[in-house]
């Protein structure tokens, strides 16, 4: 396990992919940041938000549907490695990026944009790891159900928008029609943004929010290992 651990993790630097879903969201930042005050609550969270969307929907998805097209999953079934051994790595280099992600975001903004950031750290990595956890099935649902690696991302991407318009990533949700805005509170990058920026406001997020991301976490993870083939 740990030979294929180092070997994941070298294929992931290597890959364009993670490089962009680091590049993204800072870009975001960065251009954003100058703007604002220190005291902003709204654009440190939804820049997470966003990093954890990328990876979820478009990393994950994308190299686990390619594994299978290629057949290194159907190989490995005849080797000592099982399967399900890659799967569980790719899902930790996948949670590591996101870190790795949210942990430079949160540098940056709190040291050069002097950025707020929340007191209660215990609450938002609960918070952190229930959005994590509910993007990061649906990814697993992309790829058990794509053809390939190119289905998986065009799926994945074809998500992210709409998921990340809903949520109030490209478009403040005070200035969305209030329908809109109401739908996305129950989709899972919705509400991960909103229980962040709740953590950030310095209150405690929303018992409903936390409800939904556990539930799309569960359900969605049970429906992706139902239908995930390894060939």
């Amino acid at each position: 396990m740990t030979k294929l651990t180092t070997v994941e993790l070298k294929l992931l630097t290597r890959e364009p992919g993670a490089v962009f879903t680091i590049l993204i969201p800072l870009f975001i930042l960065i251009v954003f940041g100058s703007s604002i005050g220190p005291g902003d609550t709204v654009l440190l969270p939804m820049t997470l938000a966003i990093a954890v969307g990328l990876v979820a929907l478009y990393q994950l998805p994308t190299t686990l549907a390619a594994y299978r097209e290629r057949g290194i999953l159907r190989r490995l079934s005849a080797t000592p490695v099982r399967p399900s051994g890659l799967l569980v790595v790719q899902l930790i280099l996948q949670l590591v990026l996101a870190l790795v992600t949210c942990g430079l975001l949160l540098a940056v903004a709190g040291t050069v944009l002097g950025a707020h950031v929340p007191a209660e750290i215990g609450t938002a990595a609960v918070v952190f790891l229930l959005g994590t956890a509910a993007m990061f099935a649906i990814g697993l649902l992309i790829a058990a159900v794509a053809a390939n690696g190119r289905a998986a991302n065009g799926v994945g991407v074809l998500l992210y928008f709409p998921m990340a318009y809903l949520a109030g990533l490209m478009q403040p949700v005070d200035q969305m029609p209030v329908i809109l805005a109401n739908v996305g509170e129950y989709t899972p990058l919705g509400a991960f943004r909103q229980a962040l920026q709740e953590v950030w406001a310095g209150v405690s997020p929303s018992p409903l929010l936390l409800g939904v991301m556990a539930a799309y976490a569960v359900i969605v993870s049970l429906a992706a290992a139902r239908f995930f083939r390894w060939e």
